[in-house]
């Protein structure tokens, strides 16, 4: 009796162990079976890792080939569309060597700005304007801009240059570069004025202390079609005409002053006003007024000029750029809920209006059309 009953624990212990090993057997089949199935995951996961590392090595060098044309085309439209080709009087072989010898494909770089506020510029390539005298001078200390136009038979250029260039010294003339802006539409008045240079002030344009540019005409959008006065297409032009001037001296030098083609500037105005931005002015100045008149005689820094650049072109189309200078002194401070007064007060903490005057408007007939202007600055 006990040996049947020891059989059959046997049995019944046989038959566990099998069935354990039939389960394990089952269960490693399935988990072999989950580990292959991983395995043909990985591969295609890798394989298609292998595809898009191709496809992108392929993508990167068709956009590498089309910047390339993109970059010969810009080239090619850039050598038929500049002013030199024109009867300019000619620089000489040393003149021409040096006009423009900083990266003009870089300094151009900042000029790409004015695509998003002028839509028509974005169907051009490289947007910069033409040097038609200059020895690509950089490192100065302050950068002069002297926009000037035909006032047909009445120019005070040759006056005001004379001014500003005989009162200063040798050694201040070399920490300055005198920039004078010519719109390309009037080829007389260029050429004029491109002969006066030369002839007058030889040993500055030798020097690279005076830059002559043109500002081409595809930088003006159709001005005829906006339905405006002439005379608020005219102030929509001068706007357009200093920002280009702006962002050509930015990287000239530290500070750029604005000035125009019919001021008269003081005896040693150069070392007054280079003594109290260096030594008296506050750190946190925005804008120094040398001339309480219109647009003349503001400096800036010239880190700042694509702020006021940028704020110009969004609203050049709804006042005259004096009066946007105002302006962006109002949007920078003035609090929501601040009187005018208020904020007009905190704006002296950092819109520094010089005392006396450096310069002075001696201008009578205006730079626009058919207008006589008498404007004097009293604390001149």
């Amino acid at each position: 009796m006990r040996t049947k009953q020891v059989n059959l624990l046997i049995a019944l212990a046989a038959f566990m162990l099998f069935g354990f090993s039939c389960f394990c057997i089952s269960r490693m089949t399935q988990t072999n079976s989950q580990l292959i199935n991983c395995r043909n995951h990985v591969l295609e996961f890798k394989e298609s890792l292998m595809r898009l590392k191709n496809s992108s090595e392929h993508n990167r060098k068709d956009l590498m080939k089309a910047l390339s044309q993109l970059k010969r085309g810009v080239t090619q439209g850039e050598g038929s569309s500049r002013t030199t080709e024109r009867n300019y009087p000619s620089l000489s072989a040393e003149e021409e060597g040096d006009t423009l010898g900083e990266n003009v494909t870089t300094i151009a770089d900042r000029f790409e700005d004015m695509k998003f506020f002028l839509p028509h510029l974005r169907k051009f390539g490289r947007l910069y304007p033409n040097v038609i005298i200059g020895k690509g001078k950089k490192g100065a200390s302050f950068a002069l801009g002297i926009p000037t136009v035909s006032r047909g038979n009445h120019s005070y250029l040759t006056s005001t240059l004379n001014y500003v260039i005989s009162r200063m010294t040798s050694e201040e003339a070399a920490e300055a570069v005198v920039i004078v802006a010519v719109p390309e539409n009037n080829e007389d008045y260029l050429n004029s004025v491109v002969k006066m240079i030369k002839k007058k002030f030889s040993w500055h344009v030798q020097m690279g202390n005076i830059e002559l540019i043109t500002i081409p005409t595809f930088f003006y959008p159709n001005l005829m079609v906006t339905g405006d006065t002439q005379l608020k297409r005219s102030y929509m032009k001068q706007a357009l005409e200093f920002c280009v001037l702006m962002l050509y001296a930015q990287p000239k030098a530290m500070y750029y002053l604005q000035l125009e083609d019919d001021i008269i500037a003081k005896r040693m105005f150069f070392k007054e006003m280079a003594n109290y931005v260096h030594n008296t002015a506050p750190n946190n100045w925005f804008l120094i007024e040398f001339t309480d008149v219109g647009f003349i005689g503001k400096l800036f820094r010239s880190e700042d000029l694509p702020s006021f650049v940028h704020f110009f072109l969004m609203f050049y189309q709804v006042k005259p750029i004096d009066l946007l200078l105002e302006d962006i002194f109002v949007v920078k401070l003035c609090e929501t809920k601040e009187s005018y007064e208020d904020c007009k007060q905190r704006q002296h903490e950092i819109r520094i209006q010089y005392k006396p005057s450096l310069f002075q408007h001696v201008g009578i007939h205006s730079s626009f059309p058919g207008r006589n202007q008498f404007l004097k600055d009293n604390f001149y």
